[in-house]
């Protein structure tokens, strides 16, 4: 499969998601460890499905990327920015890294990142929002690195294994964001 650098970090780089990789992301959607950080645990998605939910995003305008080992360009999750309002300026983000021997080092804090740079300095965006479960604690505190603060719960929204756990809402704004990759691009000689 060929990638395209899009957005460049130290570890990863996003590029422009490929419908063919739909096979690949829907082995890790149908993975309960990778999942259940999402919204999705109990719907079956195979292959037609995921290309379908994938090509509904793009129609509605969403900022889809595949998110790329920059040392292997291989394929290791993906990242979007969704229900996009130009007019307010706002958009909520979503993230997950499929391929489990990249959790925990970086990388999806890394995309994030990029994510945000692109949103804010390209798109021209105010307010980057996202949803995240309670439990999701390895997520949460990236999403802190990454500047987002908690604006918010929604208590008990999600029962899993006879568990209530709360949706936390947080969000950026532009004026707390530093771009990590689009400002040096355009300091470039």
């Amino acid at each position: 499969m060929k990638y395209f650098k899009k957005l460049i970090s130290e570890k990863c780089y996003l590029s422009p998601i490929s419908l063919d990789d739909a096979e690949q992301y829907c082995e890790w959607i149908n993975d309960l460890e990778v999942i259940r950080f999402l919204s999705l645990p109990s719907q079956q998605i195979g292959i037609t499905k995921e290309k379908a939910i994938l090509e509904d995003m793009i129609k509605r305008g969403a900022q889809i990327f595949a998110i790329i080992d920059k040392e292997k360009d291989e394929l290791i999750g993906n990242c979007s920015l969704f229900d996009i309002d130009h007019l307010h300026r706002k958009a909520e983000l979503g993230i997950f890294i499929g391929d489990k021997n990249y959790w925990g080092k970086g990388y999806g804090t890394e995309a994030t990142k990029l994510l945000l740079d692109y949103g804010f300095n390209i798109l021209n965006l105010n307010n980057i929002m996202l949803k995240v479960y309670s439990y999701n604690k390895r997520g949460i505190r990236s999403y802190e690195k990454c500047g987002f603060k908690v604006i918010g719960s929604r208590r008990e929204v999600k029962i899993i294994g006879g568990k209530k756990y709360d949706e936390i809402y947080m969000d950026i704004l532009v004026s707390e964001f530093e771009s990590v990759y689009i400002k040096k691009v355009l300091e470039e000689d």
